[in-house]
């Protein structure tokens, strides 16, 4: 049994490798305006940022219920990309997808920086991931003003309000097992403020390029990026988490860079 198990590995994996990247691959996501919330967002423009630096083509639909329809995941479930035959959700399954189509940015790095800048990626999807959940479900006046209306916002009365109770019970679950739960808000400012710090000093390693790894993308880029700018850009009756990247010029230098060169959202001023 268990040597028909990774058999199947290896045909699934010489599969992904061989099918070329499909034209009409589409990127699930909730409603931007009305619905998705700050975590969530974060993940969704991390992957969007990726794919474009990848220069792989994607369409982008929005769904009331994309995180249902999401096979799971760790972190928030979204996005899920539909790939030919293939669904895989959240920046990490979706990036290896990518590689093992031999379409990755990053295939300049050896091994040991690769495991470097993966160290870098997990620091910042744990630290920004946990830090936008602790703020959007804890913080009882972001809870109330913009994460309930806009988690219950496509869903009728009394519904709304049992999906909330769902959503903001499996998220202070979460936030209790990554031990996040009982900290003070100063506490995870102090946490965000660190990991700030961490990419700042990489980012000046190399002062002369624009990206981490110097003069060309990685995943690290696409992940600091879709976190630093959702945070940079996102109004919230409490603004800690903005307000701490701020204090960092070369992160929002970063930010600013990245945004015009694949998005021109132009949301930072100068």
């Amino acid at each position: 049994m268990q040597g028909s198990q990774y058999l199947n590995q290896f045909h699934t994996a010489d599969k992904l490798a061989e099918e070329p990247w499909p034209e009409d691959a589409t990127l699930y996501q909730p409603f931007e305006a009305e619905q998705i919330l700050l975590p969530e967002n974060a993940s969704c423009l991390a992957v969007k940022a990726y794919l474009k630096m990848c220069n792989l083509p994607f369409g982008v639909r929005s769904c009331a219920n994309a995180e249902h329809m999401s096979p799971g995941g760790r972190m928030t479930k979204l996005p899920f990309i539909r790939a030919g035959a293939f669904i895989f959700a959240e920046f990490e399954p979706i990036v290896n997808f990518v590689e093992q189509k031999d379409m990755a940015i990053g295939s300049w790095q050896d091994e040991d920086e690769k495991a470097d800048m993966r160290t870098y990626v997990s620091l910042v999807e744990n630290i920004f991931t946990m830090a936008e959940l602790y703020v959007s479900f804890k913080n009882e006046r972001v809870y109330k003003e913009i994460t309930a209306p806009r988690n219950g916002a496509v869903y009728p009365w009394p519904l709304n309000i049992m999906q909330n109770y769902s959503k903001r019970r499996n998220a202070l679950r979460q936030l209790k097992v990554y031990q996040w739960h009982d900290l003070s808000i100063d506490h995870v400012i102090e946490k965000v403020a660190k990991c700030c710090e961490t990419l700042e000093y990489k980012l000046k390693e190399s002062p002369d390029t624009p990206f981490f790894f110097g003069d060309q993308p990685c995943e690290l880029d696409a992940i600091a990026f879709g976190h630093l700018f959702t945070i940079l850009t996102t109004r919230l009756p409490n603004m800690a988490l903005a307000q701490t990247v701020q204090k960092f010029g070369h992160l929002v230098a970063f930010c600013r860079f990245i945004d015009e060169k694949y998005f021109q959202m132009r949301c930072l001023q100068d």
